[in-house]
């Protein structure tokens, strides 16, 4: 790979793709020639596609599941527009000028109905749906300048409105064709051909935007104020000029100024970042754009989107620059949400992008384990990735991963290129001394009721800005917190560490010291301890500074400075250590400090010596030679309920910092140590969470969560243990069931023992109790075969249609993919010299064994993934034998000659059939073909030998399939071309073959067949033409 150029400085964003949408597209039908996407709209909820057959799919955006499929005879769609306030109105706009309202009833579980309808243009192409933003009406504009609007009846208006007809009324007709619509606070935008009206729709009124006029499609659009100083304040209008001009003006129409794009658009595109190929990126591709926008949409945090035929344009109009421009080929139609696009192209197909920065890019990247693609990001914007804020996303150690992961042989420049970035990258303390200075800069901060610290700035409204963006981030994080699930894509190790702090440091950290001081040491059990009082106040200082909440390694440290007061206070007590306390307590003050400070060392000591062993093995007692220390699941001592949670807090954060820990610090106290000498103080819902996150790197730690969830007296005084341990199976999952709701770690505790009794058995059942206890818990609970089956079992439990994209949502990462498709490639499969040769090629008729696991095969190869994933599934397929996967990847990967020639190895015609078989395209394919049987033919008669694999199927069904043999290839190429083509082709191949008499017949009646087919077009043909002439006279 050549050396990568560097992005210039003020380019910080990409657009990239993420997501394949091709699977749905396959599964709706759309991608063949005859049925194709004509438009589409989006929303938080819905993806509406609108087709060539009058059919709307609604899409839903969660699972990308197929929700509603709704049918219009009144021609194609050509429009499609999805109600903002309320996502259960759609509207449809037809190519014979019909618009229709649809509610969909979704919550009241009915079907979707027609609530209004229009044929007030019948006749005309409606080019442009709009939406009020605070009524259920429609706008809809046509090819003749006419905009007309209508009201949605619904039964959510009030009884009997739903039976209510409303007028459609006529807004405005003006003077060429409507570009485009949108709506804002009451006023409604219209773009024609050769200007742009603004309409006040409830005292009709009308003003034109500018005085100039244009020739052609211009877009325009509203600018809302979310954010900033000028919230509240009324939208801007953006009109397209020609030349790559945009008019910038008010609420009322009157222009403000001209943006002049035509310059700043003198700058090489942008790579788009996608799975389907590799950045591009021409630095020399330099020369100003005189562009027409066709359209112009609102995106994400304030920027403006257009597009043509063949690129994408983001501005940013606050400050009057080009955001970013990439070229996307054959664009048709676009629709925003947010920060993403979806982009109809002229092919039919669709792609999803999103707008986001580069260091956010290559952390997504980084999660998908993409490494090129990563590594290629970093080296061509390096000006963000080693910017002190971009730790916080990206740290060094998954750079220095990602460089890892990067093959010497293919990726050397790059590995060369990304060594240079890393060489260049800022330290997060940076980041850490520029806030400090900044923060120390404002006069003073004051607390919020949620715990956040709010900064009073010297600058007024900046600072105001910022500190709502920091609430708005936490509340975010907070909700991400409760519906976290392993599978979910966002939910990381890095960004889990991030969630903690935000909502456990903030919120309890005062209040904990304050009842430590005033409660805590008041009472006569912790006396002993009242010289470490004065050390605690010091603490009580540090944890209420922000600069300490908000930064993990300073945070950390102040919780191992309180992790001795928590030794000290409930930390196991060694045998003969309470006595000599007592004692030294009775005499004088001295002695009775210099013993604490004694037994505070050796409880250092220990904590450091089981660290070790919690580093170096799985079980401690091999590392160190002593047993581990039991789980304590009780409290040793009587603690307030209230201090109690406060505490809980503080060690489950301990926990979670300790387990994510980069570095080993002789001070810390191991997370394994840790959770088993203060389980009872631990949230067990963070726990289960967080060992799924850490469980490749520190598998102990689960070991030791599930032995103290078996331990728990609540676990142990169930009736549900009492019916489990009864070894009745059926009995102990109906008790389970009336546990509802579940306490998934509960839950989890007794599925381990259910699965102790009971194997594979129980297993098979645990797919019943999914969400709550997800793949990555069976995983670790069970063994490997154990776990296939309980896979197989709840894909199988969904729809069918449903079964591929919900096998999607569980590979989380996506290199799961691999690793379940070895082991379904090992468990209840064939014997390999069932399937392959010595020689490792494919033994005759070896594609009709029956595989334990196939229909979970079959989804598996046909998830979708990268080149290189496929390649990897491609041989993982051969090198096992499962040959129907790997014709399958051959023809998905274009290796059409290795399919051909594996073809005619297994000795089997169908499998060049439709639609699962691969068929020859093209007239040399045919002559490949018809060359290779030739040549394996010999072979496969010398194979085809009884006792090997015989001539039936391994289950007992009949023969697979006829030959692959030359004769049956020139019959079936007969069919396909003519028997005449077939013979030519036949001797173009050099081959003398006698056909038998039954083939002979078959060529015979196709050449009849064909003559005959010929003689009624050519009969057609004339009686139509005599028709027409008729007419014409």
């Amino acid at each position: 790979m050549p050396l990568l150029p560097v992005v210039p400085e003020n380019h910080s964003h990409v657009l990239a793709e993420f997501d394949c949408l091709d699977p749905l597209l396959s599964a709706l039908r759309l991608d063949s020639g005859r049925l194709k996407c004509t438009c589409l709209a989006v929303s938080r909820k819905w993806l509406a596609l609108g087709t060539s057959s009058g059919g709307l799919h609604l899409i839903q955006r969660e699972g990308w599941k197929q929700r509603l499929i709704l049918t219009h005879k009144e021609g194609s769609i050509t429009q499609v527009a999805c109600c903002p306030q309320d996502e259960d109105f759609v509207a449809v706009a037809t190519s014979q000028g019909l618009v229709v309202v649809w509610e969909l009833q979704l919550e009241r579980r009915g079907r979707p109905e027609r609530v209004s309808m229009s044929w007030e243009h019948r006749g005309q192409t409606i080019t442009a749906l709009c939406w009020d933003t605070s009524a259920l009406r429609v706008f809809a504009g046509d090819s003749g300048g006419k905009v007309s609007f209508l009201r949605a009846g619904s039964s959510k208006l009030g009884k009997g409105s739903a039976f209510v007809i409303f007028p459609v009324q006529t807004v405005t007709t003006v003077d060429s064709k409507v570009v485009q619509l949108g709506y804002q606070d009451g006023r409604l935008l219209v773009s024609s051909l050769s200007r742009c009206y603004l309409c006040d729709t409830e005292k009709e009124k009308f003003w034109r935007v500018g005085n100039k006029e244009r020739d052609g499609e211009y877009g325009a659009c509203f600018f809302p104020h979310n954010k900033g100083l000028l919230v509240g304040q009324p939208p801007l209008l953006f009109c397209a000029r020609p030349g790559s001009r945009i008019w910038e003006a008010g609420f009322n129409g009157e222009v403000l100024s001209t943006h002049q794009f035509k310059q700043l658009l003198a700058c090489p595109p942008l790579p788009l970042i996608t799975y389907r190929n590799e950045p591009y990126y021409n630095p020399m591709q330099k020369s100003p754009q005189s562009i027409a926008f066709p359209k112009l949409l609102y995106l994400g945090d304030q920027n403006l989107l257009t597009w043509t035929h063949s690129a994408i344009y983001i501005f940013t109009p606050q400050n009057g620059q080009v955001l970013l421009w990439t070229e996307v080929k054959d664009l048709v139609d676009v629709a925003v949400y947010r920060s993403e696009l979806f982009c109809l192209h002229g092919s039919g197909h669709l792609s999803h992008l999103c707008l986001l920065s580069a260091e956010r890019c290559v952390e997504r990247l980084l999660r998908r384990e993409s490494w090129p693609l990563a590594a290629a990001v970093c080296c061509m914007f390096q000006h963000t990735i080693t910017t002190s804020r971009a730790r916080k996303s990206i740290p060094i150690d998954r750079l220095e991963h990602l460089r890892s992961q990067l093959s010497v042989t293919t990726h050397l420049d790059l590995i060369g290129q990304l060594e240079e970035v890393i060489s260049k990258v800022e330290p997060l303390d940076s980041a850490s001394s520029s806030r400090r200075s900044s923060i120390s800069s404002h006069e003073s901060f004051n607390v919020l009721d949620c715990g956040i610290y709010r900064v009073i700035s010297r600058r007024g409204s900046q600072s105001d800005e910022e500190t709502g963006s920091l609430i708005a981030h936490s509340i975010s994080e907070e909700e991400r917190l409760k519906d976290f699930s392993f599978v979910q894509e966002e939910d990381q190790v890095d960004k889990y560490l991030k969630r903690v702090l935000f909502l456990s440091v903030s919120s309890f950290v005062k209040k904990t010291t304050e009842k430590i001081n005033s409660e805590l040491w008041q009472r006569p059990e912790f006396r002993e301890i009242d010289t470490h009082k004065t050390n605690l106040y010091c603490k009580q200082i540090h944890l209420q500074d922000p600069l300490v909440l908000l930064d993990p390694v300073r945070l950390e440290e102040t919780l191992l400075e309180w992790l001795p007061v928590l030794e000290l206070i409930l930390g196991p007590a060694e045998p003969g250590l309470a006595s000599q306390q007592e004692e030294s307590s009775c005499s004088s003050g001295e002695p009775a400090e210099g013993a604490t400070q004694e037994n505070k060392e050796e409880s250092l000591d220990n904590v450091e010596k089981l660290d070790q062993c919690d580093s170096t093995e799985k079980a401690p007692e091999v590392s160190c030679g002593i047993p581990p220390e039991p789980v304590r699941v009780v409290s040793p001592k009587p603690v307030p309920s209230d201090l109690m949670a406060d505490l809980t807090h503080l060690a489950t954060l301990y926990t979670e910092l300790s387990c994510f820990r980069k570095h080993v610090d002789e001070k810390a106290m191991g997370c394994t140590t840790f959770l088993r000498r203060y389980f009872f103080l631990l949230d067990q819902d963070r726990m289960r969470r967080m060992c799924l996150l850490c469980y490749q790197e520190q598998p102990q730690v689960q070991h030791s969560f599930i032995e103290a969830m078996l331990g728990q007296k609540v676990f142990m005084s169930s009736k549900v243990v009492e019916v489990i341990q009864r070894a009745d199976m059926l009995r102990s999952l109906r008790s389970l069931k009336e546990l509802q709701p579940w306490n998934a770690p509960l839950l989890l505790a007794h599925l381990h023992r259910l699965y102790e009794k009971h194997g594979e058995a129980a297993v098979r059942s645990f797919s019943q109790f999914y969400p709550t206890i997800t793949p990555a818990d069976v995983m670790i609970m069970a063994q490997q075969s154990h776990f296939l089956a309980y896979l197989d079992n709840l894909v199988q439990s969904q729809t069918e249609e449903h079964r591929l994209l919900f096998l999607q949502s569980l590979l989380e990462p996506e290199s799961l993919r691999q690793d379940w498709l070895e082991l379904a490639l090992t468990c209840d499969a064939p014997q390999h010299c069932d399937t392959l040769t010595p020689d490792g090629q494919p033994r005759w008729h070896s594609h009709c064994f029956s595989w334990g696991y196939g229909r979970l095969l079959s989804l598996l190869i046909r998830l979708p993934a990268d080149l290189s994933s496929k390649q990897k599934m491609a041989e993982s397929c051969r090198s096992h034998g499962y040959w129907t996967g790997y014709l399958y990847l051959c023809r998905e990967l274009q290796r059409r000659t290795e399919a051909f020639c594996t073809i005619c190895q297994l000795d089997d015609i169908s499998l060049l059939e439709e639609p699962e078989g691969v068929e020859p395209q093209t007239l040399d394919e045919w002559k490949l073909l018809i060359h290779m049987s030739q040549q394996c033919s010999s072979l496969g008669d010398s194979e085809q030998v009884a006792g090997v694999n015989g001539s039936s199927r391994s289950n007992g069904s009949a023969d697979c399939g006829g030959k692959v043999t030359p004769e049956n290839l020139t019959l079936m190429l007969a069919r396909t071309a003519g028997p005449d083509r077939a013979l030519a082709i036949l001797e173009e191949c050099v081959m003398q073959l006698d056909l038998s008499p039954h083939s002979k017949l078959v060529c015979e009646l196709l050449r009849v067949t064909e003559k005959r087919q010929r003689a009624m077009i050519q009969t057609m043909l004339e009686r139509c033409d005599r028709f027409l002439w008729s007419q014409h006279a």
